[in-house]
């Protein structure tokens, strides 16, 4: 007997219609919602009663039996495979299901999920071919990642950020946490300085790998030098996000870059330079990284997270070969190599121009929304620093903030606290993030967060 699916296509919502249908598909197999071994309408049926193109369910259905949720049986067609349901806590069709009350679902305007082109899907489907097609390593992979993938970082990092390296002097890791481990890891004893307000996921590895933070306050410059040269002499590292800091979005000056570095040489400390979104500068064209100063001090850091996709995982850190050396034998001796298919797809991605045709791609949408957020917003408070990325900080008074946070949270949407971000510092207001959302879920937002301010402002 064949099962009909009650499932539909939103073809507006930014979500890849294969993705929406298997979706869709899954949440009935895994409710119960359709008993083993049921024949599934055929990819041509679905199709025509959809209004898509057959490649879309049939990329579906490939997509359900990878991950065992159908079966095929030749000449005969999709059927539901046997997936216990009740084994995970949903009853079989046809028992009384326990009463629940689901969770809403949250949208968050965060700041680190980014706009992915869908118009740009093929692309990504060809990396993966093509890792699929590449002979596998007999062995595990080299601990400071593929050489070649190491080449193409060196030349990607030179022609956009002025960071002429070898590819000996680049080490590919899991993202930009992971490089702050491996090189605390790998350095002498000692406190790290670290920006305040500032990336709070840096600060936890600091502090989880047992040294002590000094919080430096910023101003519209960048990080305060003069506060950082009053602090104890046992700083060995100064974290630092240049190009766009997170999360204020001011630019450090160029005379700002060269006290600090002038700073970091005489405390003979690293400076470690995160560019997590340089590549977003939608105004001017962004300063070169604070690496291209003083290669002998910095290690620089960059992330295919915000360019391909977070979920990657995967990042590249460039920096003396010496400690480079040091860091890869730590990394041998703990088997703590990078995933090898996932180096091999992002070469891929690399070689065939894919990640730069996603970040023109998604330059050009956050120009636009940075635009719209930052028109809406500045009636309400103060901008801080420049409209870059993919969010916009707006300083707010600490308990107009709070209650706009709640209201937005009310209607479905986590918008992050700023004070969150600080830990000596009483800076207030919100951030709001505009990559990882539809245009009808930030229209949606931006009306709430309008309505909002004007209740609670002023």
């Amino acid at each position: 007997m064949r099962a009909p699916l009650p499932v539909s296509i939103q073809r507006g919502s930014g979500t890849p219609l294969s993705v929406q249908l298997a979706t869709q598909v899954r949440e009935l197999l895994s409710s119960g919602g359709l008993d083993a071994d049921v024949r599934l309408p055929s990819s041509r049926a679905l199709a025509a009663e959809l209004s898509v193109a057959r490649a879309v369910v049939e990329q579906a259905y490939d997509q359900l039996l990878a991950e065992g949720w159908v079966t095929t049986k030749r000449g005969a067609g999709t059927f539901v495979a046997d997936v216990g349901a009740t084994r995970l806590g949903h009853p079989r069709r046809g028992t009384r299901p326990a009463r629940r009350n689901r969770p809403t679902e949250v949208i968050r305007l965060d700041t680190g999920t980014p706009w992915v082109d869908p118009g740009q899907e093929a692309g990504w489907r060809r990396a993966w071919r093509d890792m699929a097609a590449a002979p596998v390593p007999r062995g595990y992979p080299d601990s400071s990642g593929l050489p070649e993938l190491r080449w193409e970082i060196a030349r990607y990092v030179a022609r956009t950020r002025g960071v002429v390296c070898e590819p000996d002097d680049v080490m590919i890791t899991s993202g930009t946490t992971h490089a702050l481990g491996l090189v605390l890891s790998a350095i002498d004893p000692g406190a790290v300085a670290m920006e305040d307000p500032g990336y709070r996921a840096a600060v936890a590895t600091v502090t989880q790998s047992g040294r002590r933070c000094h919080d430096v306050p910023v101003d519209a410059e960048g990080i305060d030098v003069g506060a950082l040269a009053r602090l104890p002499a046992d700083v060995r590292a100064i974290y630092v996000t240049p190009a766009h800091q997170h999360p204020l979005g001011m630019t450090m000056s160029a005379p700002r870059r060269i006290a600090l570095l002038a700073e970091a040489r005489r405390r003979e400390a690293l400076v470690f330079e995160d560019d997590y979104d340089s590549e977003f500068r939608y105004d001017v064209a962004p300063l070169p990284a604070l690496a291209q100063l003083g290669r002998e001090q910095v290690v620089y850091v960059g992330t295919a997270s915000k360019m391909v996709q977070p979920g990657l995982r995967i990042g590249w850190m460039v920096c003396d070969p010496d400690l480079l050396a040091t860091i890869a034998d730590q990394r041998t001796a703990r088997h703590d190599q990078p995933p090898w298919p996932v180096q091999r797809a992002l070469l891929s991605m690399l070689r065939e121009g894919h990640v730069d045709k996603l970040v023109r791609s998604a330059r050009r949408v956050y120009a636009e929304r940075g635009r719209q957020v930052t028109e809406l917003l500045a009636p309400f408070g103060q901008i801080r620093g420049s409209v870059a990325g993919m969010y916009v900080t707006l300083a707010l008074p600490a308990e107009a903030a709070s209650r706009v946070r709640a209201d937005c949270r009310a209607a479905g949407f986590d918008v992050p606290s700023l004070a969150d971000y600080g830990r000596t510092s009483k800076l207030s207001g919100l951030v709001i993030g505009f990559g990882g959302v539809t245009d009808v879920e930030l229209e949606r937002a931006l009306e709430t967060l309008e309505a909002s301010l004007r209740r609670h402002s002023g």
